[in-house]
């Protein structure tokens, strides 16, 4: 539980739940209000599909580079603290990118967007190490997932429909003036002091860290599962409108209802978690069996996606997105509950750099698969393909998920 500085009463852990999973729905929308304006930004600035991919690929590479940093500082100076500035910077670079004026100036706010919503992961995973029972972990983070998940839902709707009407510009101030507003309830936020010098006592150094094998797999997997989830997001709403002649209407109806699905499952999955661990299921096979299954299932819809008329993609989308939901409690639950509050931290902090490694290659890759090869299918190919990674990773080389005892690990 945490514990309140200066005597004052710690906030409750479903306050935190809450807040932190709306911090993430934010998070979402705004880093992906570009994808949903990509075939309206694409013709206004007359973009080739590599300079579009390149522009949706910037986000990570300051998004990436600062993760590990962020999980660090999290640690050091107070999750809730690190946070608060991430959501003030990245809420600020949304508002911004309605006054753009090209392609570089475009590329710069994505990168200051990246920087800003890098802290978002760590201090989340940290928050809810701390604040959050054991017994509670799956609901925790199968609602902190709704959280992310639904922000496509959220942004691709409503962004999709005003940008039809009124443009790109102004949704971008709007939804980034709404971004600030969090900051306020959040500010009443109480946790535990931090310490800024000492490292707490039974701690794990960076070192021990680094050498656990179930990092590695995770991050592995992690990286898999985040290739076809952000070619999707990011490359969707243009593949639709431009390769399927969908309208920008219709695109973001279909988008939509689709990360709804994915959202909801997440949530599902993260109640029927804590349910089956209640009665006496392994915590291992329950998320190792939730990622094996999401992986498959990608590999036979990305083929579905890019051979089958339109009624046979929305379903290939539908049910990718279910198993992607399904899924999603584990990426953040299993190093929760192997590394545990004292290391949770810096743990996520390098898991999700190597994750959204993909955010960096998936969109690039794509936009110059699409302009070498004239259509889509080289690039749905590779998406599918790189699922046997997730499998290797999530399934093969992760080891049992349980509490590291860290004073056994010590060199």
């Amino acid at each position: 539980m945490l514990k309140a500085a200066s005597g004052k009463v710690p906030t409750s852990p479903t306050q935190v739940v809450l807040l932190v999973s709306a911090a993430l729905c934010i998070n979402y929308i705004d880093r992906g209000n570009l994808a949903t304006a990509a075939p309206l930004i694409q013709d206004e600035l007359h973009l080739s599909s590599t300079q579009l991919g390149l522009l949706l690929s910037a986000f990570f590479w300051t998004y990436v580079l600062v993760m590990a940093p962020a999980g660090w500082l999290a640690e050091r100076f107070g999750a809730r603290r690190v946070l608060a500035v991430g959501v003030l910077i990245w809420s600020v670079a949304t508002i911004l990118t309605g006054f753009a004026t090209g392609l570089i100036t475009l590329l710069l706010l994505r990168l200051l967007l990246g920087l800003g919503e890098s802290t978002a992961f760590p201090c989340a995973s940290k928050l809810l190490a701390g604040s959050v029972p054991p017994t509670h972990t799956g609901i925790a983070n199968g609602t902190v997932s709704f959280g992310y998940l639904i922000g496509p839902a959220v942004g691709t709707l409503l962004g999709g429909f005003l940008m039809s009407r009124y443009g790109w510009r102004p949704v971008f101030v709007l939804f980034g003036c709404v971004s600030l507003l969090w900051l306020w309830p959040w500010a009443r936020v109480r946790e535990s002091a931090p310490a800024l010098i000492d490292r707490p006592v039974g701690a794990p150094t960076d070192r021990q860290i680094f050498r656990q094998r179930g990092l590695w797999g995770a991050s592995l997997g992690h990286f898999a599962g985040n290739y076809n989830f952000y070619f999707i997001l990011a490359w969707l709403p243009v593949y639709l409108v431009k390769a399927r002649g969908f309208s920008m209407t219709t695109m973001a109806e279909t988008a939509g209802t689709a990360y709804a699905i994915n959202a909801l499952s997440a949530l599902a999955m993260g109640w029927f978690t804590d349910r089956w661990v209640k009665a006496g299921h392994s915590r291992d096979v329950i998320y190792k069996s939730a990622m094996a299954f999401n992986h498959l299932t990608a590999i036979a819809c990305m083929a579905g996606m890019v051979l089958l008329p339109d009624s046979g993609l929305v379903a290939c989308l539908f049910l990718f997105e279910f198993a992607v939901g399904v899924s999603s409690p584990g990426y953040y639950a299993i190093p929760q509950i192997m590394a545990g509050p004292l290391a949770t931290g810096r743990w996520v902090g390098v898991q999700n750099t190597c994750g959204n490694i993909a955010g960096i290659i998936a969109p690039a890759v794509t936009g110059l698969l699409i302009d070498w090869s004239h259509n889509y299918m080289s690039a749905f190919a590779l998406a599918g393909g790189i699922n046997l990674l997730g499998i290797v990773g999530w399934v093969f080389i992760l080891p049992k998920i349980a509490p590291l005892n860290w004073q056994d690990q010590r060199p």
